[in-house]
């Protein structure tokens, strides 16, 4: 503890690492103060049934993401969303669309012209989005808690405005935390939304335990317990791979290639167990949707049957469909993120190849077949992780402090964490620091 505290404070000790830090951590206050601002036009003190309809269900999935926005009819209530939802629109095209392709191949002023059309999605979509949220409240809330008028064009045409000026904001506040602050901007504004909820969560669940005595401060405390585990779980998840070794022959003066293998030089490919990273939650969730809105078309007995199975997010039903969509889902995402073809080739031209495999194509399966040995427990794992706060929900947790038990919330907040202290840590490291999980004493400088 004591040497983890010194590297702490070696943090502050360099002015770089800690303006962007202070700089950080000024643009997120300024996007929780955003959450909490209601659009005009709206009564802040009628959201009562708007809050209802967040504590259970999706609704509550579209609330953390946006650390409480939702439900308070923020500015900010659409929140980073369909920045996320633009950015795998735009992903999933450049499978298909040849000049994406050129653009991703192109380097930095590819990624300039990428990163402009996925904001101008951005803007598409948020136009589309916002009618639908403001139609929501008006299903929800009293209607005159609209000051402007339940029907009013005026308030429709200045909330979508304002719900779309919102979402530009915070994907402005994304890209500058990432171009001047520790960096992953978008994916901190995710998880500083997700951690906002993280108290009251907890509060409920202590006030249902102890206050009205339903397991006692001992249940409590395990429930602490299985949680921490459960994140050392995810960690286990994000962080472990398949090392493939690699050998490098020897270039020699003459610019050939010695074979003497023993001469050469020894790395290894690291393979993640779980390559798509949150990326299959996120499809899978999106599509649970369809099911229970087709459903709705129908006034059949079965058909509302279908409806209500598939809106209960800790129903079993629901979350057998939604397991199994996760490991479909894994298995493509990782096929189209991981070019074990293109890995196999650029292996080959820069004279490396695996011990006892020949270069080129029979490289190119080898790497495929251990990617899908490697990748079906990390789906199943993955999975797991996902369905594991319904299976929490069974045994008589409150539901708002389940979610912080698996899913996409969890998964996010880990893989922003390790991504955050790995920056740090190469701030560290460079100016002769050791990282925040090793001894906290100056390395001297390497002549």
């Amino acid at each position: 503890m004591k040497n983890f505290i010194e590297s702490f404070k070696n943090v502050w000790r360099i002015e770089e690492l800690k303006n962007r830090i202070l700089f950080t951590l000024g643009l997120l206050l300024v996007y929780r103060f955003g959450a909490h601002v209601t659009l005009p036009g709206i009564d802040a003190t009628q959201l009562s049934g708007l809050a209802g309809q967040t504590n259970k269900g999706i609704g509550s999935i579209l609330d953390m993401f946006t650390g409480g926005a939702f439900s308070k009819a923020s500015v900010f209530a659409l929140g980073i969303m369909p920045y996320i939802s633009a950015s795998i629109v735009v992903q999933l095209m450049g499978i298909a669309i040849p000049y994406l392709q050129k653009l991703q191949k192109d380097g930095e002023s590819g990624r300039k012209k990428l990163n402009q059309i996925t904001r101008w999605l951005t803007i598409a979509i948020t136009f589309l989005q916002g009618p639908g949220y403001i139609y929501n409240l008006r299903q929800t809330i009293p209607h005159d808690a609209f000051l402007l008028g339940f029907d009013s064009v005026s308030f429709m045409f200045s909330s979508v405005l304002i719900l779309t000026t919102g979402t530009i904001f915070a994907m402005w506040l994304g890209e500058k935390i990432t171009d001047k602050g520790i960096g992953n901007g978008i994916s901190l504004l995710i998880m500083v939304g997700i951690l906002a909820r993280l108290p009251q969560a907890l509060i409920q669940e202590f006030t249902s335990r102890v206050t009205n005595n339903n397991g006692g401060l001992m249940i409590l405390v395990f429930e602490i317990i299985v949680w921490l585990l459960v994140i050392i779980a995810c960690v286990l998840l994000v962080m472990a791979i398949r090392k493939i070794p690699v050998q490098y022959a020897r270039r020699t003066t003459t610019g050939d290639f010695e074979e003497d293998m023993m001469g050469g030089n020894r790395q290894w490919i690291p393979l993640k167990l779980n390559a798509a990273g949150v990326m299959p939650i996120i499809f899978a969730q999106a599509i649970m949707f369809i099911p229970a809105a087709l459903a709705r078309l129908s006034q059949s007995e079965a058909s509302q049957s279908i409806a209500g199975a598939f809106s209960n997010m800790f129903g079993l039903w629901y979350n057998l469909v939604f397991a199994l969509l996760i490991i479909i889902f894994t298995f493509f995402y990782t096929a189209i993120t991981v070019p074990t073809n293109k890995m196999a080739d650029d292996l080959k031209r820069s004279g490396g190849f695996i011990p006892g495999i020949k270069p080129g194509v029979e490289t190119g399966d080898f790497l495929d077949k251990i990617m899908s040995l490697i990748t079906f427990p990390g789906a199943l794992f993955l999975a797991l992780i996902a369905v594991f706060p319904a299976i929490v929900v069974s045994l008589d947790v409150q539901q708002s402090w389940a979610m912080f038990y698996g899913g996409t919330s969890l998964i996010i907040m880990v893989g922003v964490a390790i991504d955050t202290i790995q920056q740090i840590n190469s701030y560290l490291l460079n100016r002769h620091y050791d990282g925040l999980m090793k001894s906290g004493k100056n390395r001297k400088a390497v002549a």
